[in-house]
């Protein structure tokens, strides 16, 4: 009798590898190569927003928001409209609880393309516009914390 093992190193092996930060486009929201933080400590993803202004649309909630794509620049503004999906509290890493609106969007991360929810706060502080957490993840990637940039930028299929 025969029996197949599976190897550990197989499996690593048929998954994408992302490092601790890579570049992240977001089509529906006319947003590319956003610098994303990889975190496999945050269950949920983040996104960069401010001035959020809910409204109607077609008897549907959806948000308008506003986002600085590139971290230290408040030069460029990109306005952004997206169904609201959610209202939820989140804790942030340092315990803080926030209602944060969840959106949910597709994002291109390297060639793979991820259904994901996100939640929109603002990000000023931070070093990353965008964060990306485990539910996410999903368990799509195998994460190398010690590599960056493992992914190559994503273009908006619009504009390949």
């Amino acid at each position: 009798m025969t029996h197949s093992v599976l190897h550990t190193t197989d499996t690593l092996h048929s998954k994408p590898i992302l490092g601790w930060r890579e570049w992240v486009t977001i089509p529906e929201l006319n947003l590319e190569h956003i610098k994303a933080k990889i975190d496999t400590g945050a269950k949920s993803s983040a996104l960069h927003a401010f001035a959020i202004e809910p409204y109607r649309k077609q008897n549907q909630r959806w948000i308008m928001f506003a986002i600085h794509p590139e971290q230290n620049n408040t030069d460029i503004v990109i306005e952004c409209h997206a169904a609201v999906k959610d209202r939820r509290i989140v804790s942030d890493s340092g315990g803080h609880k926030q209602r944060r609106y969840v959106i949910e969007t597709q994002l291109l991360l390297g060639s793979a393309i991820i259904t994901a929810e996100i939640t929109l706060t603002n990000r000023d502080s931070m070093l990353f516009r965008m964060l990306i957490g485990r539910t996410t993840l999903n368990d799509r990637f195998m994460i190398d914390p010690s590599a960056s940039y493992c992914q190559e930028k994503s273009h908006s299929p619009s504009t390949v």
